[in-house]
This record gives C-alpha cells, structure tokens and sequence, in this order.
C-alpha cells in the first residue's frame, strides 16, 4: 500500500520530468542549460547554434556533448548572470547597415536578439560573441 507522501513525492517527480522534457522537445532552455545561442550571418561557417549547460556540458550544431575548462565555464555562468536584466526585458537590437552576424539567446530568464554592430549593446553581449566565437574554435573546432 502506498502512503500518500509516497504518492505526492512520485506525482512531482513525474511532473519534473515532463516538464523538462517538454522544454527540451520544444527547443526551449532548461533549468540546467545556462543559455541557448543561435548565430546567423551571410559569411561561411555564421550559422551556429550553442547550448551550454550548468554542468560545463556545451553542444555545437547539435553535434555530441564537449566539456568546457573550468574558466571557461565560470565565464558561462558569468555571462548568463549578466543576461539576467536584458533577457528578462527581452532585449532586442536592430542591426545596422553591414552587420555580419545576427544572435538570438534564450536563457531561463528570457531572450536577446542583437547584431555584431547593433548600437547600445550592453558589455555582457561582446562578451557573448567572443564567448561564442572561442567556444566554436577551441572547444568544438569550428572555423567561425
């Protein structure tokens, strides 16, 4: 006979689950993903999508699970802490005339677009390109 904590303790467990994985089914981030990146551009090797998650675990083009060195991972959570106030007022900056690269970031918080020129880009998000750019190169050995 199951006692009715048990069956609580299982209902929330289920629920858990669910939820995760129908965040994860829609493309969505997480609690354990610190942010999901989507870079565009008109340039050979532009496209690239990076989802970094809490544990150093980081995805490039949906391609198997590399590890980030701990800097590097320090640098993630940085960088997701200093998304917090853009993503949740949903930043969103128009690129000007020559833009190269395009960027959509999700986080837990909310998401921020930007372009490599947008004017009045906070500091967190020349962080995130560069982030972004070094990821690809030295972590998953992508040109760009």
């Amino acid at each position: 006979m199951r006692t009715p904590a048990l069956c609580v303790a299982v209902a929330c467990a289920l629920a858990g689950v669910a939820a995760g994985l129908l965040l994860a089914g829609c493309g969505g981030v997480r609690a354990a993903d610190l942010f999901l990146l989507q870079r565009s551009g008109n340039v050979a090797g532009a496209k690239l999508t990076l989802l970094v998650n809490e544990e150093g675990g980081v995805r490039c083009n949906g391609a198997r699970t590399r590890k980030l060195s701990d800097p590097q991972l320090i640098e993630a959570r940085v960088i997701t802490e200093d998304l917090r106030d853009p993503a949740s007022h949903r930043l969103s900056l128009a690129p000007r005339p020559g833009a190269v690269l395009g960027y959509d970031v999700l986080t837990e918080k909310g998401r921020v677009r930007f372009a490599d020129n947008s004017a009045g880009q906070p500091d967190v998000l020349h962080r995130l390109a560069l982030f972004a750019l070094r990821t690809a190169q030295q972590v998953c050995g992508l040109p760009m």
